[in-house]
């Protein structure tokens, strides 16, 4: 509603009526005055905005439900309160107008008492929405702006305990966010298919990417002479270096555990630490699991890890180049990866290029 003395528009095709209303209404109110449909709606348009609008129905041209109908189809005008006044005194009469979206039916010849109690009754009403609608208004932005920080504080938070792994590690540079991305594609290129549909909406393929960085959260329990081991490890280091998995899921679970409720990501994350090293055909760690036993999440973070793996110098190897790197990913076909998997890899293979040389060491 305008700030000082509300503004009425009284529409009328009869000049008297005009005259009638606006004395009537003009020491309390700011008045405008319109002679037809066309011009209400010019005026409904200006500045300040009607806070209300008394409206003949019977004019010609374009009669006030007309008028009424436009003003309710155009966003800027459908908030305006509109009062019929109105000869037309049949019951039937002001159930249409009703009907139509009118606020209120005054009947002629006009009583001004009773208009000026009307007309302050609905001012009342539309002062109270606006209020509530200011205050919704603000209660969202307050909720988002809320969100947000809750949003950010948590992306930091995973990225935090993340690099707590790659600080054990030096050599892996920006491997978390090629992961994170690596991931995202996946995901994104499967969330139509049959056998996926069901889990990868866009709310979850979002959370899964912000879960995909704690994946190897674990090697902050491995030891340093094996984590680091330039050569290749012996089959004692070897299951020492396999641990890794289980540390971090039972450091996320210790986490959930913690937490009042479920928290969505820390679960996605628990099963992307715990499964990503597991193999399509039972051959992987730390359970043996096989094709669909394995959580999707994993499945895709096993094929993004393993191609970024391939591509980085490592103290253990050189890069590989993308091509090759590429050729190895599909001899892991229907051994190391789900075929489907596999396939959205080979889809999206330029992508996953771009991200390699976006996020480069």
């Amino acid at each position: 509603m305008a700030q000082g003395q509300p503004t009425i528009l009284i529409v009328d095709d009869t000049p008297e009526n005009l005259s009638v209303l606006g004395e009537l209404l003009q020491p309390t109110y700011r008045v405008r005055a319109a002679n037809g449909g066309r011009r209400a709606l010019q005026i409904a348009h200006g500045h300040p905005t009607p806070d209300l609008i008394l409206l003949d129905v019977m004019m010609p041209e374009m009669d006030g439900y007309a008028v009424l109908a436009e003003l309710q189809a155009d966003p800027i005008t459908q908030g305006i309160p509109v009062i019929f006044v109105t000869a037309m005194d049949a019951t039937e009469d002001e159930e249409h107008g009703l009907d139509c979206g009118a606020v209120d039916y005054i009947t002629k010849p006009l009583r001004p008492a009773i208009v000026l109690a009307r007309v302050r009754t609905q001012l009342e009403l539309k002062r109270a929405r606006d209020f509530l609608r200011d205050q919704n208004s603000f209660l969202e932005g307050e909720v988002a702006r809320r969100m947000g920080e809750n949003q950010l504080i948590q992306r930091v938070s995973i990225h935090a305990l993340a690099r707590l792994a790659e600080t054990r590690d030096p050599e892996t540079g920006n491997h978390l966010r090629r992961t994170q991305e690596y991931v995202r594609t996946l995901a994104l290129g499967l969330k139509d298919h049959p056998r996926f549909s069901h889990f990868l909406d866009i709310r979850t393929i979002n959370v899964l990417a912000q879960s995909a960085p704690l994946h190897d959260i674990g090697k902050v329990g491995v030891p340093d002479h094996i984590l680091l081991k330039p050569g290749k490890l012996t089959p004692e280091e070897w299951e020492i270096m396999k641990t890794h998995a289980k540390l971090g899921s039972d450091a996320i679970e210790l986490a959930e555990q913690d937490a009042e409720k479920p928290v969505e990501f820390l679960s996605l994350a628990k099963e992307i630490a715990h499964f990503h090293h597991e193999k399509w055909d039972g051959s992987g760690y730390p359970e043996g699991r096989s094709g669909d036993a394995i959580p999707i999440s994993a499945r895709l973070m096993a094929l993004a890890d393993v191609f970024d793996a391939l591509i980085c110098k490592r103290v253990y190897k050189p890069a590989i180049p993308y091509e090759q790197a590429k050729a190895m990913i599909l001899e892991g076909n229907g051994t190391h990866f789900d075929p489907d998997v596999v396939a959205a890899f080979i889809n999206q293979f330029p992508t996953f290029k771009a991200i390699a040389d976006a996020y480069s060491d």
